[in-house]
């Protein structure tokens, strides 16, 4: 769909992708060693949940990435002027299992781009469908919020939440890494620099340290929810509520909820990182 007038950033709405990629094993089993478990997936076994993270990568030139390392604005996504770009959330639909060693499509649309004057500054909110293909069915449908926003003045004081405290029917302990955060980043070819540059963190986007990736901390909740039940998810969605920065041990935690199962990433200080459900 051609984009008549860049100025108009509702202009993009209904702006199209469409990209291609086979489900190859490598990534997948360089996945699990990032997780810190040996490579026991094969060809023909089902892609894990959010794993498509992995595939259908672009590879912009260093002349076509921004400031942060992220591919500038105005080419799919809206030239948005705001220099700071969040994985705000995302809800997701599992249709059909994706097959390892089989090609997929994915078809991109972008559906909403809001722009709003928050507590910090202003805001614009963009929202992407994606429709994941496999032998012509959908497999995979997810709705991807991203958050556009202005750099933290000098001296502003931090809004963080206040930490909460909820009972939870089980939970794990994340011990991130330098190592972790890089391989992730090198996984999902994401050359944000909060994710490996610790001075740009701090200095630039006002982050107490590197920056744990959302969609991994995503990952992570829903690989717990199905270790803890054995079962196959309908649907999931989540949302980012407050970083997980610095090299900090962190919680990921559960109950369950009738057909479903609540899910909290958890700081060291009390602190909800990311909330989500999963139902199955």
């Amino acid at each position: 769909m051609a984009v008549k007038d860049k100025s108009d950033l509702q202009s993009w709405i209904g702006h199209e992708m469409i990209l291609e990629d086979k489900l190859r094993l490598e990534p997948a089993h360089f996945m699990q060693a990032t997780l810190d478990r040996k490579p026991t997936i094969r060809l023909g076994d089902s892609l894990p949940p959010l794993w498509h993270w992995l595939y259908f990568l672009e590879a912009k030139t260093i002349g076509e990435l921004g400031r942060e390392g992220h591919p500038k604005t105005g080419g799919f996504l809206p030239p948005v002027e705001l220099p700071r770009r969040m994985w705000a959330g995302g809800r997701f639909e599992f249709i059909n299992s994706l097959q390892f060693g089989k090609e997929a499509t994915k078809h991109s649309t972008i559906t909403s781009v809001m722009e709003k004057e928050g507590r910090s500054g202003k805001l614009c909110f963009v929202t992407i469908k994606h429709n994941i293909c496999q032998e012509g069915r959908s497999s995979v449908i997810e709705e991807h919020d991203i958050v556009y926003r202005e750099d933290p003045l000098s001296g502003e004081p931090k809004s963080e939440p206040n930490p909460t405290s909820m009972p939870v029917d089980f939970s794990e302990t994340i011990h991130p890494s330098e190592v972790m955060l890089f391989r992730y980043s090198a996984l999902t070819f994401n050359g944000h620099r909060i994710h490996y540059d610790v001075d740009f963190a701090r200095s630039v986007e006002g982050y107490e340290g590197l920056v744990f990736h959302g969609p991994l901390t995503a990952t992570l909740l829903i690989d717990l929810a199905l270790r803890q039940t054995g079962k196959q998810p309908k649907q999931y969605s989540f949302r980012a509520l407050a970083p997980l920065a610095g090299i900090i041990p962190f919680e990921i935690a559960g109950k369950e909820v009738d057909d479903s199962l609540d899910l909290w990433a958890i700081r060291n200080d009390g602190v909800i990182a990311m909330s989500a459900q999963v139902v199955f």
